[in-house]
């Protein structure tokens, strides 16, 4: 991983939200260790979607965890989140740069698609996110792609992140493979304790990085 931009590595915990815990929750899976921190939500209006993110940014900010928001860039901007996550249908990501400049993060989603990833590592993006590697709660329909993309993409520059799925009982083989971020939404926020699961996958990245090293 080479980009200046994100955390070292760790647990990416994505708000979906709508819910009236999310922030909470969130709160909670910075606690535990979550490094970084998504909001996505395709459904809230406009009013309730600023209000939200604003509110994850400023809970946030103690922790020193950068907060993106999903597709939406106006979003971004107005709650003063650090970053974007851009999917197969939004703006180009050079463009994206060049609006947004040097020190903000943009993460873009690849799939399975390791070509589409190695167009993306040329343009100044910090992730490629690829899955689901296992059945998703979040996305059922998301086909399922193979772990030995991760070691091919771990070797194109920017962080490798990887959803769908995953626990901390089935991630020590995606962080082995090359995983610098295990990106998770009901693995943490439908927790019977959101901290506790969050530790979980903190305590995970340790014993796999130490297993290796």
């Amino acid at each position: 991983m080479s980009t200046k931009r994100l955390p070292h590595g760790g647990l990416y915990a994505i708000a979906n939200g709508a819910r009236a815990d999310l922030v909470d929750r969130a709160v909670a899976a910075m606690q535990g260790g979550a490094r970084m921190l998504q909001y996505r939500d395709l459904h809230s209006d406009e009013r309730t979607r600023l209000a939200t993110a604003r509110a994850l940014v400023a809970a946030a900010q103690p922790f020193g965890v950068p907060v993106l928001v999903d597709h939406d860039i106006a979003l971004m901007h107005a709650s003063g989140a650090a970053g974007v996550h851009l999917g197969s249908m939004d703006d180009d990501p050079a463009a994206v740069r060049a609006a947004l400049g040097e020190h903000a993060v943009i993460g873009v989603s690849c799939y399975g698609d390791l070509e589409r990833a190695r167009e993306m590592a040329r343009k100044d993006v910090d992730y490629l996110s690829f899955g689901a590697f296992h059945p998703s709660p979040s996305k059922p329909q998301a086909r399922q792609v193979p772990i030995d993309l991760l070691r091919e993409a771990a070797t194109l520059g920017p962080a490798v992140v990887a959803i769908g799925g995953i626990t901390p009982d089935n991630g020590a083989p995606l962080i082995a493979a090359g995983a610098d971020f295990l990106a998770s939404i009901s693995g943490v926020f439908d927790a019977d304790d959101t901290r506790a699961a969050a530790q979980r996958f903190s305590t995970l990245f340790d014993a796999t990085r130490a297993a290796s090293s």
